[in-house]
């Protein structure tokens, strides 16, 4: 997935997965997956997508700074 702000390109092929969490298993409609991506400039965002009863029933990046993606990792 790519995501394109006025200054940034977040991209799920050209980024370094961090780490991965899923809750749930394929196909369960509450389950999800979020990922931590860093670019290869260093930017951080978060890979979401999950079932239509899940908190990320879009497909969905949001970007987040060094301090966020690390406050993440500690709480996953």
């Amino acid at each position: 997935m790519v995501k394109t702000t006025k200054t940034k390109t977040y991209d799920t092929e050209t980024a370094t997965v961090v780490k991965k969490v899923t809750h749930g298993t394929f196909g369960d409609p509450a389950g999800y997956e979020t990922t931590l991506y860093a670019t290869p400039e260093g930017d951080y965002f978060l890979y979401t997508n999950g079932g239509a009863e899940s908190p990320y029933a879009k497909e969905a990046i949001t970007s987040l700074s060094k301090a966020k993606a690390q406050e993440w990792l500690k709480n996953n």
